[in-house]
């Protein structure tokens, strides 16, 4: 496998990551000094799940793949519907936010499809370290623009209520993850 092989899987992983990044930074423009820790985590968890399918082989990798998109959907869609409830009650500062428990569960969340890709190095095993830090490092840096561009769009658009909006977003990507996994 070559470098942009591994680079092209890298930025299609970190797109969830991205997209999750910017929906945090428009609800939660000020949690500046926990970003690095989202982003952190993001890249962590993306580059651990490969990693991790890579090791126990094909046939666990081949039982997670067929229910990580169900897994996803339920994180991604209960994240995102407690930030949709809050938001149109008012209630923001009870929100899920940026707390630590929050940020595992968007972690994972968002490399629950990484795990699947963890077979694709299989046939290429002295690529593997090379590729989990491609995908770590893109995750991160993905996260990190994510959350900037989110940041700007929360404070150029100040009018709508950014938290259903970053809520709205959430489900929409786990449920896109759902559609792609589970009819094609």
């Amino acid at each position: 496998m070559d470098l942009l092989t591994i680079v092209l899987i890298a930025v299609g992983l970190a797109m969830d990551c991205f997209a999750v990044s910017m929906a945090q930074g428009a609800v939660y423009p000020r949690e500046k000094s926990r970003v690095l820790l989202m982003a952190l985590l993001f890249g962590l968890f993306q580059g651990t799940m490969p990693l991790l399918s890579f090791l126990a082989g094909s046939v666990f990798a081949d039982w997670v793949s067929r229910y990580d998109y169900w897994i996803a959907l339920f994180l991604l869609g209960y994240i995102g519907g407690k930030m949709i409830f809050d938001g149109c009650r008012g209630r923001e500062e009870q929100s899920l936010g940026f707390s630590f428990r929050t940020l595992l569960l968007l972690s994972v969340a968002t490399s629950i499809d990484a795990f699947a890709t963890g077979v694709l190095f299989i046939s290429c095993p002295e690529v593997v370290w090379y590729a989990v830090l491609i995908i770590c490092a893109t995750s991160v840096i993905f996260s990190l623009i994510g959350y900037t561009v989110g940041r700007w769009l929360g404070r150029t658009f100040k009018k709508f209520n950014a938290e259903v909006f970053g809520g709205v977003v959430l489900v929409l990507l786990g449920v896109k993850i759902f559609i792609e996994n589970a009819f094609f």
